[in-house]
């Protein structure tokens, strides 16, 4: 179950007469789609932030009305709150107004002739296959920690898998002989995903000569262990990532997601059906794929600017 309920979360206080309300609606969403702790801590804080400024005009998240629902998204925006954050802030208030009137206790949805705003989507940061070959390279193998991370690294660019489900993979869930990972993937959605035997390699002698080592006799569930002989965070592995980007002057953005935005990229650029990439990265949405062929073309334009006699 999700975490409740004392109305706390990294969004500050919630209002005691909305605390009951918002757990509830978590608690649905928790119920209805298997949503992960850090997509419910978002929602939480949404609404906790809406409740508070609803509190300064003596008004409940029940019953606001559009007004103050535009009112606030106009304040966030001035506030210097970017599009793209305040177009998601609209998403939570249309879906908990939504459950609101689901349950019955609203009859109308003050979101309902709210406008979307209009957002560009922005092109995933990716690297270049030389770039990703140096990040991989990075890591001293002659160390435990440097070892472990060469793995991560591999399995992280040849399965595309999201940081949050390679720090949460088990080590049953990868199968060395057959070469395969069984991801658990957003609202708990399992997809098998074919593993290269670089990484494989890469894996099985982690687990040989430095898993043992590192989980001191332990008994972890977690494939990658960290110097504490517990599973690895998120932050953790972002933090190394950059560590290596740095020791090999990548000085292109990164972001948590990078080696899975170039492991679909490069799939793209080497001709993979857009479908079977789809498949791979677990998206439920053709759509959401599609902008890896954006990324590939713009590449194309580049190298054509870049080499093109009248580019």
């Amino acid at each position: 179950m999700p975490s409740s309920g004392s109305g706390t979360g990294r969004g500050g206080i919630c209002p005691d007469v909305d605390v009951n309300v918002i757990e509830h609606f978590i608690d649905a969403l928790w119920v209805e789609n298997g949503l992960s702790e850090n997509t419910l801590a978002a929602y939480r804080r949404d609404l906790c932030g809406f409740a508070r400024w609803l509190q300064t005009q003596a008004v409940t998240l029940t019953a606001a009305d559009e007004i103050h629902l535009n009112a606030y998204l106009s304040v966030q925006y001035r506030a210097g709150r970017k599009l793209r954050s305040n177009a998601r802030l609209l998403s939570t208030l249309r879906r908990f107004y939504r459950y609101l009137v689901r349950e019955g206790r609203r009859t109308d949805d003050p979101s309902a002739n709210i406008a979307s705003p209009k957002l560009d989507r922005p092109l995933p940061h990716t690297l270049s296959e030389r770039q990703v070959e140096a990040l991989l390279n990075a890591p001293d193998t002659r160390q435990l920690i440097g070892l472990r991370d060469r793995a991560m690294l591999e399995l992280l660019y040849a399965s595309g898998l999201r940081v949050s489900e390679l720090v949460s993979l088990t080590a049953d869930r990868i199968n060395l002989n057959q070469g395969v990972v069984r991801v658990l993937g957003k609202g708990s959605k399992e997809r098998l995903v074919p593993v290269g035997e670089e990484a494989l390699r890469w894996v099985a002698r982690y687990l040989k000569e430095a898993r043992p080592l590192l989980s001191r006799g332990a008994a972890i569930d977690a494939l990658f262990v960290s110097r504490k002989a517990g599973a690895i965070t998120r932050q953790a592995l972002w933090y190394r990532i950059r560590q290596y980007a740095v020791k090999v002057k990548i000085s292109t953005h990164l972001s948590p997601h990078t080696l899975r935005h170039a492991f679909a990229t490069h799939l793209v650029n080497h001709g993979a059906d857009l479908r079977v990439v789809q498949m791979l990265l677990g998206h439920s949405d053709l759509s959401t794929t599609q902008i890896y062929t954006h990324v590939a073309r713009e590449r194309l334009r580049q190298l054509h600017e870049r080499h093109h006699p009248r580019g």
